[in-house]
C-alpha cells in the first residue's frame, strides 16, 4: 500500500456516535480541525453498499494518527450484551502499525476511557499503553488531544482556554 497522500496530517476518530457523546465527539473534531489535521471517520462515507469494516480499514491505513475513545463498553439495556466497536476497531490500528509495513509502522495512538483504569476490567490486554481519562468531559478530551496533536509536526495549536471558547461558539451554531 503507497502511503496516502494526506496521510500525516490524517486522524482517524473511533468513537461512540449515540446522542450523549456529541459533545465530546464534537470537540475531538473541533480540536482536531484547530490543530491543523483533518478529521477521518466512518461517518464520512454514507454508502449503505460499502461494508463497513472495509471502510474502516482503509481510513485507518490512511491515518498516520488514530483516537480511540473506549468509554462506552457498557452493556447494553435491550440485549444484555456490550459494545465492542470502539476496542475491536483499535485493536485494527495497533495490528496495523505492528504488522503493516513502510508507512504503517509510524502510526501513532491516543486512548480514551471514562476513568484511567476502567478498561483494565474488559480490555487488560491493552495494559501498559498510555491511556487518557477523559472523564465524560468535553474540555478533559480537548486539554489531552492538545498536547498530544502538538507533539507531532503540522500542528497550529492554540491555547487550551482559547480553544475551549473557539469549540462552544462553535458548538452553539
Amino acid at each position: 500500500m503507497a502511503k496516502p497522500a494526506q496521510y500525516d496530517t490524517n486522524v482517524f476518530i473511533n468513537c461512540p456516535f449515540d446522542e450523549t457523546y456529541v459533545p465530546i465527539l464534537e470537540s475531538i473534531v473541533f480540536t482536531v480541525i484547530a490543530c491543523g489535521f483533518t478529521p477521518c471517520s466512518a461517518l464520512q462515507e454514507r454508502d449503505a453498499g460499502a461494508i463497513r469494516l472495509e471502510k474502516i480499514k482503509r481510513l485507518i491505513g490512511s491515518s498516520r494518527l488514530g483516537i480511540h475513545d473506549i468509554s462506552r463498553t457498557d452493556v447494553d439495556v435491550d440485549s444484555g450484551l456490550p459494545r465492542f466497536n470502539m476496542p475491536f476497531e483499535l485493536g485494527i490500528d495497533i495490528a496495523a502499525c505492528y504488522f503493516g509495513k513502510g508507512h504503517l509502522t509510524n502510526k501513532k495512538i491516543l486512548i480514551f476511557d471514562k476513568d484511567k483504569y476502567r478498561y483494565q476490567k474488559f480490555i487488560s490486554d491493552i495494559a501498559g499503553q498510555d491511556i487518557s481519562a477523559h472523564n465524560d468531559s468535553y474540555t478533559e478530551a480537548i486539554a489531552k488531544i492538545r498536547p498530544w496533536l502538538n507533539s507531532f509536526p503540522y500542528t497550529e495549536v492554540s491555547s487550551p482556554s482559547s480553544s475551549r471558547k473557539r469549540r462552544n461558539v462553535f458548538a452553539a451554531t
